[in-house]
């Protein structure tokens, strides 16, 4: 029985271990964060500028705006987790193209954008792009949209304002739910100090939300995202688009896609 106790013993510490690995760097499985030195010139098709921002711990956020002709409106784009700027801008003329303004800031450690990262911290640069954006327009002309992890800040700033719309591409429930899904065996519950929690913050919203995702994710689940899409209060409009044959990152290949933003801009 000896043999039988130091197995469990050596499974208990391989667990603990897992946990502490995960606890020590979840940042990095989180946020894949590509730096962008600050003399980086950008090359994307139609106008835009840069826009630098100070937060309130004095970090610089930084954050590029696509201009349409004849703006009708003005789109705050929150982008996932992968990447930079560099990667993303390229989404701006799906707007663009329908009269919106795109503002598309990268968050602390993408990009150019600088600073100590935690959560609370994350909403507060999302709230303070949005003030900047609320200097030009009206709520009304706003929308709101986010992208994978980027829902976990377009969420809640969505429930805390009035936006004109809040739009999910690929979004969660919260990031248990996206965590389990991988490795469903640790206590994320205890250990992830980054939960997003966007099905508490979906129950406060009051504009109308548009949820798109595939069916076919293997990023973030399916289920995570009809989870959310059913607490949103039923006096709200709401819009459940399904893509059955849908990954996490090939929606706007579909025409439906461009339809629905046609139609949700229009």
């Amino acid at each position: 029985m000896e043999w039988v106790l130091g197995i469990l013993v050596l499974l208990c510490l391989a667990y603990a271990g897992v946990c502490l690995f995960y606890a020590l760097f979840q940042e990095r499985f989180i946020f894949i964060r590509f730096r962008t030195p600050r003399k980086f010139r950008y090359r994307f098709k139609g106008a835009f500028d840069e826009r630098f921002i100070i937060a309130s711990d004095g970090a610089e956020l930084h954050g590029l705006y696509f201009k349409a002709k004849n703006s009708r409106g003005v789109v705050i784009y929150f982008h996932g987790n992968t990447g930079s700027l560099r990667r993303w801008g390229k989404h701006a003329p799906q707007f663009t193209d329908l009269g919106y303004d795109v503002l598309m800031p990268d968050p602390r450690g993408y990009g150019k954008s600088r600073g100590e990262i935690n959560e609370p911290v994350l909403h507060s640069d999302a709230e303070l792009w949005y003030t900047h954006l609320r200097e030009r327009w009206s709520e009304s002309d706003i929308v709101v949209f986010g992208r994978s992890l980027g829902s976990g800040l377009a969420t809640p700033l969505a429930s805390k304002f009035s936006p004109k719309v809040l739009m999910l591409e690929t979004p969660f429930a919260n990031l248990y739910d996206v965590a389990m899904h991988y490795l469903p065996i640790l206590p994320y519950r205890l250990l992830l100090r980054y939960p997003f929690r966007n099905d508490i913050a979906i129950k406060r919203i009051k504009c109308p939300v548009y949820v798109l995702h595939g069916k076919r994710d293997n990023v973030v689940p399916y289920g995570s995202a009809l989870r959310l899409y059913s607490l949103i209060p039923s006096n709200v409009h709401r819009e459940m688009i399904t893509f059955p044959r849908g990954h996490h990152s090939d929606l706007a290949r579909s025409p439906r896609y461009h339809k629905l933003l046609k139609r949700v801009l229009a």
